[in-house]
């Protein structure tokens, strides 16, 4: 078997069954990155020697007939955010070169706890805080399709390790299309849940026990080469864990068994206002005539009358705030509390609007980007789409409205552009409908082809 290209779920049943020992995994992944990040600069903080390690007890628990759960021996990258006992946690920020944090985050535990043997850390921007992974750390790191071009941000790293072979999944942030952009970017699949699906404690360094400054917008979410595979991991790290309080306690489902034939899909090639590449455009357009063909009822959306360039400044004006909250000492002209409870309520009808929307349809597909993997950049230097200049900070516009609304959405591979590039589309549901938006997107991946293998790989 190809170990490295081998999706997570067939690569524990490989090592269940003996086919092939967790240390045989951990080696070929090693030699991966041994062989390509040098280049790809995905894999920052590497625990050759403790993976090694930990993979020889999952082949001794086997041999005595123990099982570790769903992932035994699997080995595993991280972005360098999630707090790991025993591994440096930088998100990319000198000050915090050096934390190691005292325990494991509950996401963490919960993969370890399920066998899982974590190898290393991937590259992040700047306190997660732009679309291209760069920092002063570690540098910045490249998109497999064409190194000169970017993996996306903040999550660049975990996609580009995923696509090249490096870990069979990752599990990354997503406040303004920080799972989805680089995913799409990469041509690998990434999931962001609904808000407050998935624990945030210790998702960021916390050194001394400082309050936690992100409460709203933000999801941890995985990315994987299949759809089997989001599910796989989206089960394991979602639900309740006696830690972040803000958690629901909603039933975490199993992924159905959909038939397209019973499927509403709403369209949007674009959003009004907001620029697209016109291949983009197109692929929302191909696939939904091939869903159409397929049995499905798809029609053009009618999107919720809001203002969706509002929307965003208004998401950017809430962050704002909360990193205005979290600092130890207040700007000496604070943002007045009245601010913070108009900014909610402003919000809160957002949500209520696409609530209304997805009432009438089962998901809507729509552009993640609004272009590929652009070149390596400045940040904030203006974007060319189709020859015309537009806002680097519009970036993440078609993801960063559903981190306003709550909404789960993830990104789907969707062939490739004129220069090779992957095209990502986006599939948007219900909240708390992760179950359901995971199965329609298995229902659609073999009409996109799913993940392609980039040359040199």
């Amino acid at each position: 078997m190809d170990i490295v290209f081998s999706s997570t779920t067939k690569l524990a049943s490989a090592i269940r069954d003996g086919k092939i020992s967790a240390l045989e995994a951990i080696d070929a992944h090693l030699a991966q990155v041994d062989r390509h990040n040098e280049a790809v600069n995905a894999v920052v903080t590497l625990d050759r020697e403790g993976a090694r390690q930990r993979a020889a007890k999952a082949d001794q628990a086997r041999t005595r007939g123990d099982a570790l759960g769903p992932l035994h021996g699997v080995p595993f990258t991280l972005k360098d955010m999630h707090e790991t006992a025993g591994m440096k946690t930088t998100v990319g920020f000198p000050p915090f070169a050096d934390y190691v944090a005292r325990q494991d985050s509950p996401v963490v535990a919960r993969l370890k706890a399920a066998g899982g043997v974590l190898v290393g850390k991937t590259n992040v921007a700047t306190m997660l805080g732009d679309w291209q992974s760069n920092n002063p750390l570690f540098g910045r790191t490249g998109n497999p399709w064409d190194l000169q071009r970017t993996a996306g941000g903040s999550s660049g790293g975990a996609a580009a390790a995923l696509t090249t072979g490096m870990t069979p999944f990752e599990v990354g942030t997503d406040m303004q299309d920080s799972i989805r952009l680089p995913s799409a970017f990469c041509g690998v699949y990434g999931l962001k849940p609904t808000e407050h699906r998935v624990s945030l404690a210790g998702a960021f360094p916390d050194p001394g026990g400082a309050s936690r400054s992100v409460r709203l917008m933000s999801c941890l979410g995985p990315l994987a080469r299949s759809v089997e595979d989001l599910a796989l991991i989206y089960g394991l790290i979602a639900g309740p864990d006696g830690s972040d309080t803000d958690l629901a306690p909603v039933p975490v489902e199993d992924m159905p068994e959909l038939d397209l034939k019973n499927l509403r899909i709403a369209f949007a090639p674009s959003f009004p206002g907001f620029p697209v590449a016109g291949e983009i455009s197109a692929a929302v357009e191909s696939l939904a005539k091939e869903l159409q063909s397929a049995g499905a009822i798809v029609e053009e959306a009618k999107l919720p009358k809001l203002d969706l360039h509002d929307d965003l400044e208004q998401g950017g004006a809430l962050i704002g705030m909360m990193l205005e909250a979290a600092q130890p000492e207040p700007p000496e002209k604070p943002t007045p509390v009245s601010r913070w409870f108009e900014a909610l309520a402003r919000r809160d009808r957002s949500i209520l609007a696409w609530d209304r929307f997805f009432e009438d349809c089962d998901a809507l597909l729509c552009p993640v980007a609004i272009v590929t993997a652009f070149p390596h950049c400045e940040p904030g230097t203006p974007i060319e789409v189709d020859g015309k200049k537009q806002s680097y900070w519009m970036l993440p516009a078609y993801g960063a409205v559903f981190n306003y609304s709550g909404h789960p959405a993830l990104s789907l591979p969707c062939g490739q552009d004129s220069n090779g590039l992957p095209i990502g589309l986006q599939l948007v549901g219900k909240r708390w409908s992760e179950a359901r938006l995971l199965g329609i997107a298995r229902a659609i991946e073999p009409l996109t082809g799913g993940f392609r293998r980039p040359p040199g790989y």
